[in-house]
């Protein structure tokens, strides 16, 4: 351990002024929820409150206090440690601190829960980034940032930008002498429609985090969704580093194409990087690539050719880390930071994943099946073609009616008359309705049953995904 990391140039270096390129994942659905990561449907907060109605209170307490308490633990760690990683980026929700009835007053739960991972890596070392996955009304307009609308309605009140500076005030100040902590990521892929609030806001929290802690690196995303750095400023944040999120549409089964490696797929995820680290070679700044990797196929979801599918998403993933690997802004040829999506899950992404035997795909999988089939996850969505014929016509209203100048008209501009339908039709709307259904499989379950699902999650409990894990161990 050589002290506290900061940023020199280009790159990310230790007290000793050696450079350091972090390497690691984000634990994903643990502290903040995402639904295709642990199962449910549409947003933690409903998916939440439909739980604690069937419930009650005390086995909804207790579940939660054992689902957290499971999902990371010190054997996480060593293994985390042992895959040659050495970063963990740590995706956390507003609401462990905040209580949008109260924004005003912080929740010290919310550090007890961040504090036992964050030491927990520190003793098998094992640097962390604390990510802010969510704020008040949502940082953009999808189902990660927990936000239970299609609009970003962060940027357009004061008083919850208010609350999350005061909030990352308090945070610094609770972490400000600890060296094991690699920096703070205050925002999660914002997508401001008018982005000089997106800039006022990293002004803003800039001052605020200085103001108590000195010493932390501040890893700030680009506007819509960690791509755009346009509208940065020409002088950079002191002791920043700058984040993309580097997902390549080959990696996804909404893409027709399969990758296959051609000099004309390279030269796409090559100019997909360059073009969102621009900025950064402008102004000599490092990149950190806070999120990218594919979705893997798997008999979980009854996907078909797996294996082939699969040989084509782990080159994917093999190639945009050979570009990282001399991917430093200055042209040095120097590696640069990177943070894979995601550690743990029920079989899409992560290093690990819940197995097919656990009581968390024995007891809810019923529900799994009918989820995928309706296509609820915007992340690797792939429903039955008899579903997906409803919502084409509806989509094929809207291009008809719709003037083709005025189809881009809506922010994020890269989103689409499609995406913007499944996102309201599919994501909120229906997902609100079927929450409660999700919510009905823990009705009557005893104590007993429900620290079993929880235990799906625990480390000795969980499945590897061995190859994916040897390329990154083998990364440096």
């Amino acid at each position: 351990m050589t002290g506290f990391l900061r940023v020199e140039g280009t790159k990310i270096v230790n007290e000793d002024g050696t450079p350091v390129v972090l390497r690691g994942a984000a634990t994903g659905g643990h502290l903040n929820m995402e639904n295709f990561i642990t199962g449910y449907a549409g947003h933690e907060t409903e998916q939440k409150e439909a739980m604690l109605k069937v419930m009650g209170q005390e086995k909804y307490d207790f579940f939660w206090d054992r689902f957290y308490e499971y999902f990371w633990t010190d054997k996480d760690s060593e293994f985390f440690a042992s895959c040659n990683l050495n970063c963990l980026r740590i995706p956390f929700n507003h609401r462990h601190f905040l209580d949008d009835q109260d924004l005003t007053k912080i929740n010290p739960n919310g550090f007890k829960l961040l504090d036992r991972i964050v030491e927990s890596c520190a003793r098998f070392g094992v640097y962390t980034v604390l990510d802010l996955h969510t704020v008040p009304g949502g940082q953009n307009q999808d189902w990660h940032s927990d936000n239970g609308t299609h609009r970003a309605q962060f940027w357009e009140y004061g008083h919850f930008q208010d609350s999350i500076i005061e909030l990352w005030k308090a945070i610094a100040a609770h972490y400000k002498e600890n060296p094991w902590i690699a920096g703070y990521n205050p925002l999660n892929e914002p997508a401001d429609p008018k982005p000089t609030r997106l800039i006022n806001f990293y002004t803003r929290i800039e001052k605020a985090i200085r103001s108590v802690d000195e010493k932390h690196i501040l890893f700030l995303d680009g506007n819509t969704y960690a791509a755009d750095f346009s509208d940065f400023p020409e002088t950079p944040y002191p002791n920043s580093v700058y984040s993309i999120h580097d997902y390549s549409k080959y990696g996804f089964p909404i893409c027709d194409e399969r990758y296959t490696g051609t000099e004309t797929q390279k030269a796409k995820l090559l100019a997909s990087y360059e073009r969102k680290i621009a900025h950064m070679k402008q102004v000599g700044v490092p990149v950190w690539n806070g999120e990218w990797g594919p979705v893997y196929a798997s008999a979980m979801r009854n996907d078909t050719d797996i294996e082939g599918t699969n040989a084509s998403r782990y080159l994917l993933m093999r190639d945009q880390l050979a570009i990282y690997k001399k991917g430093d802004p200055s042209g040095d040829g120097a590696p640069i930071s990177w943070s894979i999506w995601l550690y743990k899950d029920i079989g899409y992404q992560g290093l690990t994943f819940v197995s097919p035997d656990s009581k968390w795909y024995r007891h809810l999988r019923p529900w799994l099946d009918k989820k995928l089939s309706l296509g609820l996850d915007r992340w690797g969505r792939n429903a039955a073609p008899e579903v997906e014929s409803i919502y084409q016509r509806v989509k094929d209203h809207f291009n008809e009616v719709i003037p083709q100048q005025h189809l881009k008209a809506l922010y994020p501009p890269t989103w689409s008359t499609s995406d913007y339908i499944d996102r309201v039709l599919r994501d909120v709307l229906l997902s609100q309705y079927l929450a409660h259904e999700f919510a009905d499989y823990f009705r009557d379950l005893s104590f007993e049953e429900l620290d079993e699902l929880a235990a799906s999650f625990k480390f000795e409990n969980v499945v590897h995904r061995e190859e994916l894990i040897q390329y990154l161990k083998n990364w440096i």
